[in-house]
């Protein structure tokens, strides 16, 4: 069963972590590019406070965002503001969605998320955690999938082996470790079936579409490295 307050301990570190990282970013920073395409930096802090504030809409009942364009809208409008206001609206968003996780709640209902999506209200402290990792590393400031906590790692490792789980468009893919040892299976039934392996933070770069995206994997079975659809 998932840990909710544990999970919210680890979205403090990791926010904490995120905010001394872009603290020692300047404002020009903010306009180069990050390791998301067609993303600044800007972006994604934009990005991170506004999906706090739709997490905060989520475990209250309402819709996750108003719509898809008006999500896109309001990135694209806080994409190009100086640091210090990036700093407030990434502690102030962070700290309502805290928040919102403090009165005592049902933990084990059923929330929607994007797209009709649904989940347990117990699993969103993790999704906001992964917002916060995985886009600290989108960020090219320095956080790099290797440096991502181990228990993060190997959880969003089960999270998005089961995601692409039975798609029949990705084939049978077994994950392993340098040695040979197991560490998840993915993808559907139909196809030759393929194994990769390589160290855990490059075989989360596939899965994610992170850094290389597999290239420095190593397929010891099966026709190659197969192409993931987007996140």
């Amino acid at each position: 069963m998932t840990d909710h307050v544990h999970d919210l301990a680890s979205v403090r570190e990791a926010t904490e972590r995120l905010l001394n990282a872009v603290a020692k970013l300047d404002n020009a920073s903010l306009s180069q590019e990050s390791h998301l395409p067609g993303w600044t930096r800007g972006h994604i802090l934009a990005h991170l406070a506004r999906n706090a504030d739709a997490l905060v809409n989520v475990l209250e009942g309402r819709p996750m965002y108003e719509s898809a364009a008006a999500r896109d809208a309001d990135i694209e409008r806080d994409a190009g503001r100086p640091l210090e206001e990036h700093l407030t609206d990434l502690r102030d968003s962070g700290a309502r969605f805290l928040a919102t996780t403090g009165p005592d709640q049902d933990w084990q209902r059923t929330v929607e998320l994007r797209n009709g999506v649904t989940d347990l209200a117990a699993n969103v402290p993790f999704r906001r955690l992964v917002e916060v990792e995985l886009h600290h590393v989108d960020l090219n400031v320095g956080y790099e999938l290797s440096d991502l906590p181990e228990e993060f790692t190997d959880r969003e490792i089960a999270f998005l082996a089961d995601r692409w789980s039975g798609r029949p468009d990705v084939p049978p893919v077994t994950l392993t470790g340098p040695d040979g040892s197991p560490v998840a299976r993915t993808g559907g039934t139909e196809g030759t079936p393929v194994t990769l392996s390589g160290p855990k933070d490059e075989l989360l770069g596939w899965l994610a579409g992170r850094g290389p995206k597999g290239a420095h994997l190593t397929v010891e079975a099966g026709e190659g490295l197969p192409e993931l659809p987007a996140l």
